[in-house]
């Protein structure tokens, strides 16, 4: 698990049901660009929208469109035995490994040990191995570097995804990764991307990388091969999409920049509406400004 991997949107119809056929022509034509794989169900994937047998197919649909390619499930639910369940689930339709946000409803409770507890109790019987996911913006919960290295101890608890945008504490993950086991640390936060390669990340699970694949690849492999003036100016090249497709307008702005790109992702699932015209024509003009074209 290392490099460049999109949180995939899930295509909805316009009457909320899934479109699986949207789904495999966009896992298609993201195929041939260099990502290393993809996050079916993740927070762009709209995960918390489709329930247990819906979100099964999404994972088994990705699987055939993708066969011999890494595949991540996003597999967090609220309690631990629902976790469980979605997680077993998610193996068996074809997931190469899990991604179990943090349990976050009653967060006032949710120390390091009810943390620990809960992944551990998922890393104990999940066929595959697990990542964490921590996702403050979401959850309202931002799980600390510490407790995270205490979680990585477990054998089958293989990495994390951090989307805090902290690249303090992204090179904490990475300095406290236990010894004696491969544990990736992967940013799932654009603008925390290009700093945490410099510190020793794995890669980055990126919304851009939807949009943007071969650009986000691209940046990456210049940083590594030490070409950082090149890998900075695309990394500044893109922020602004990045920004417009994540905290600025949310998976409705994703979905929109694809569809203008020619790669249609469908309607966004409610209670999360579509955009209106004028925030479409910003990411128009976003999307122009850095470089983007309808493919």
């Amino acid at each position: 698990m290392e490099g460049i991997i999109p949180p995939l949107p899930t295509p909805f119809r316009e009457d909320g049901g899934l479109d699986l056929g949207l789904l495999v022509e966009l896992v298609t034509q993201l195929a041939g660009t260099g990502l290393a794989g993809f996050l079916a169900l993740g927070s762009n994937g709209e995960a918390v929208h489709l329930d247990d047998d819906e979100a099964e197919r999404v994972v088994s649909t990705v699987r055939a469109a993708a066969p011999g390619r890494f595949l991540l499930a996003g597999s967090g639910r609220l309690s631990t035995r629902a976790t469980i369940e979605a997680t077993k689930r998610a193996a068996g339709a074809g997931a190469d490994a899990v991604l179990v946000v943090t349990p976050h409803f009653f967060r006032g409770a949710m120390s390091p040990e009810a943390l620990a507890a809960h992944f551990e109790a998922v890393a104990d019987v999940s066929p595959v191995p697990v990542l964490l996911y921590n996702v403050p913006a979401n959850t309202g919960l931002d799980v600390d570097a510490a407790t995270v290295a205490r979680i990585a101890r477990h054998p089958n608890v293989a990495g994390v995804k951090d989307s805090s945008g902290d690249v303090g504490k992204l090179a904490e993950l990475v300095r406290l990764a236990p010894g004696g086991k491969r544990f990736d640390v992967f940013s799932g936060n654009y603008g925390s991307a290009l700093p945490g390669y410099a510190v020793g990340t794995t890669g980055s699970i990126l919304a851009a990388a939807n949009v943007a694949p071969a650009e986000c690849v691209a940046m990456r492999q210049a940083f590594l091969s030490g070409r950082l003036d090149e890998a900075r100016a695309l990394h500044l090249r893109l922020l602004p999409m990045a920004r417009a497709v994540t905290s600025r307008f949310g998976v409705p702005g994703l979905k929109a920049a694809l569809e203008i790109l020619g790669r249609p992702a469908g309607a966004p699932r409610r209670p999360l509406l579509p955009l209106g015209a004028a925030p479409r024509e910003e990411i128009l003009a976003i999307l122009e400004q850095a470089g983007l074209r309808a493919s």
